[in-house]
């Protein structure tokens, strides 16, 4: 089943880009959060929703909320796109989708591709808006209205 707004983050552990385990209660209550799935490293939808998050970081971390990419992409693939994008924010590597699986992120495309899905989430770990939509770079926008509304 598929979290929606008003449902607790649960917890959960990836590696993130240099091979470390993230646990996401270090962030997770704690401050507030966009999680955003994608499927993959260094393609075309993909890569305008992580330069769009790059571009528009300064404005989330004044806003007071951190950015966390997951794929399902390896360690080196994230650490490659990190570099080439200048990406400053968290990939974390999700290769048996088990975190994809928890949040109930639906596939796209007929099931062909992993989808993507944005949380909003806030500093107590309460949903507070999830997007999906194939286009990445409307998650930026949609994230960024509802945090200046």
């Amino acid at each position: 089943m598929a979290l929606k707004a008003g449902d607790i983050v649960p917890k959960f552990t990836a590696q993130d880009a240099t091979g470390a385990v993230f646990e996401s209660n270090s962030i997770i209550g704690k401050k507030a959060v966009i999680i955003y799935f994608y499927p993959k490293d260094d393609t075309p939808q993909c890569t305008a929703q992580a330069c769009g998050f790059r571009d528009n970081y300064a404005e989330f971390v004044n806003l007071g909320v951190e950015v966390i990419g997951i794929s399902s992409d390896d360690v080196n693939s994230h650490q490659q796109f990190i570099q080439k994008y200048n990406l400053p924010f968290l990939l974390l590597s999700d290769p048996d989708k088990a975190i994809r699986k928890l949040f109930g992120v639906p596939s796209a495309f007929l099931g062909l591709l992993p989808g993507r899905v944005t949380y909003l989430v806030d500093k107590y770990g309460m949903i507070q808006m999830v997007f999906d939509s194939m286009l990445g770079m409307k998650h930026v926008k949609k994230m960024i209205e509802k945090l200046t509304e």
